[in-house]
């Protein structure tokens, strides 16, 4: 019995002195892992603060497509950024986040570049396919919108595009008004092979366009607009037989029974359309 306890205790002696070289291993192991990522660390930061890594100069912008109304140049006095200015102080996303305050653009990617070291700026800009104008207070608000109903102060932009082309389609109401249907009434528009020079949106319950036919009434924006808009191009035929100024509105609201409501005597002829067309 007593040969039996002396083994044990000469076993848990080897255990505790095995478990003892352990511990001391392990602390020398962290020991030199934390050197090793020390050095590693120190290494990067002496590398990222040498001269070489700074943005001296905005020929270091690379602006990539994108921008084709923006010069490179407008874009880059938007960017808010000093000279010389270390690469790794620069934060994109808020580069980013304040050229998509701008009207102009509606998205920004901005990266740091490391070999040449400088930054690459790729932007989205609003594209204008209308003129809008809001009567409000006696005054008259003009600004512009793009093909997602995002509105834009005509100033501002014309400062930062002086010799960009404004289209030639025109708005009337507030954005609440048309902003809607926006998208889809901009897209029938667009797609009509009848000219639309103007959409009058002032009356909730009746959309007005102006177009190459004469005034045509719509009624409340819905489902049924791209019918109308199809209906309307199958009219074009009226155009070689009836005189514009004999016609005061074209009445498309229900597009099964079109109407055209002509000057004189308070006439309304409902017009044929063409099957083949």
């Amino acid at each position: 019995m007593a040969g039996i306890i002396s083994v044990s205790r000469t076993d848990l002696a080897q255990r505790r002195q095995k478990l003892r070289r352990q511990r001391q291993m392990k602390i020398i192991q962290a020991i030199w892992r934390t050197f090793a990522i020390t050095g590693f660390a120190g290494g990067l930061l002496w590398v990222a603060v040498q001269p070489v890594w700074m943005l001296k100069a905005p020929k270091q912008i690379v602006m990539k497509s994108g921008n084709k109304l923006l010069s490179d140049q407008t874009t880059q006095s938007l960017l808010v950024l000093s000279y010389p200015q270390s690469l790794w102080r620069i934060e994109p996303s808020a580069i980013a986040n304040s050229l998509k305050k701008q009207p102009t653009i509606a998205q920004a990617i901005v990266k740091r570049r490391l070999f040449p070291p400088g930054l690459i700026i790729e932007i989205q800009e609003r594209v204008p396919v209308a003129v809008t104008q809001t009567p409000s207070n006696k005054k008259v608000t003009i600004g512009l919108l793009d093909a997602s109903g995002a509105w834009m102060p005509l100033e501002k932009y014309t400062s930062l595009n002086p010799t960009s082309k404004l289209p030639n389609l025109r708005v009337i109401g507030s954005p609440k008004q048309y902003c809607l249907n926006w998208t889809q009434l901009h897209q029938a528009v667009s797609q009509s092979p009848v000219k639309v020079m103007e959409i009058d949106c002032q009356d909730p319950a009746n959309l007005i366009l102006k177009t190459e036919l004469g005034n045509v009434h719509l009624g409340v924006p819905g489902s049924q607009l791209s019918e109308q808009i199809k209906v309307l191009a199958q009219m074009r035929p009226l155009a070689a037989k009836l005189n514009s100024s004999e016609i005061e509105y074209i009445d498309l609201k229900n597009p099964e029974v079109p109407l055209v409501q002509m000057n004189q005597n308070n006439q309304k002829l409902t017009p044929k359309i063409p099957k083949n067309i």
